[in-house]
């Protein structure tokens, strides 16, 4: 089979992991996002395609048996270009979305439904946030310029937040729960502004903020196109390999 992998998540370098080697023709491709991502054992392409209707002629011009949506859960344009193009090329798809966080009784959850209404949530009285919700939507908080916030991120988040009071940490995860609660602690945050990602990568902040008693200001997911989905890359394995 020819497959191209939608990637930029855990679940997609996991199941590229698994393809390798397999016999497969496998592709993965990237939205272009972080300037060094860590390298893929399969082609890798980098950049958007031109919205659906370059994505389907990508899978018709390259001969694509097999498309698999393995996109971050908030990826929701990439997900409907996805099963648009999908559609249009005849192109089975497979997404791969990871449950969701729940709240559990201890956890102190202000759900939202968007980044700028986490903005709003925050409030007029000056806090630390630290703030989790990627590179792309930082500049929704210059809004609230009376916080301060602290932002931890692979690439340079300098020029994107433009607020009196910013820290910038450069750092690649996982961290675990005791790693995070340390961190916080050490940085007298406040309220934690974060998106419902779900997985384990990144769930040691939400332990740790519901260990310390921090507050969550969480982004609920977008809705995303209703098509063949599994939770994980070995579910996904099993489905692409179970129609080879």
């Amino acid at each position: 089979m020819r497959i191209l992998i939608l990637g930029g998540t855990g679940e997609a370098s996991a199941l590229v992991r698994d393809l390798a080697g397999s016999g497969h023709a496998v592709t993965l491709s990237l939205a272009g996002r972080t300037a060094a991502p860590k390298p893929e054992p399969v082609p890798t392409r980098t950049g958007g395609f031109g919205g659906a209707e370059g994505l389907a002629r990508y899978l018709t011009e390259n001969a694509v048996d097999r498309l698999v949506d393995a996109t971050h859960p908030f990826a929701a344009r990439i997900s409907r270009n996805a099963a648009a193009a999908a559609a249009l090329a005849g192109v089975p798809l497979l997404a791969i979305r990871r449950p969701a966080w729940e709240r559990l009784a201890a956890d102190d959850w202000r759900e939202v439904e968007s980044v700028p209404e986490a903005v709003a949530a925050l409030g007029e009285a000056p806090l630390r946030a630290f703030l989790t919700v990627g590179r792309q939507e930082l500049a929704a908080f210059a809004a609230a310029p009376q916080h301060d916030y602290v932002v931890r991120a692979i690439e340079p988040v300098a020029g994107i937040l433009r607020v009196p009071h910013l820290t910038a940490i450069a750092a690649r995860g996982p961290f675990d729960a005791s790693a995070e609660a340390e961190f916080l602690r050490g940085s007298g945050i406040d309220v934690l502004v974060s998106k419902n990602s779900g997985g384990d990568a990144t769930y040691g902040k939400i332990a740790a903020a519901r260990d310390l008693g921090i507050p969550v200001v969480m982004v609920r997911r977008p809705d995303k196109p209703d098509v063949p989905a599994v939770a994980d890359a070995d579910a996904a394995l099993k489905a692409l390999l179970g129609d080879a």
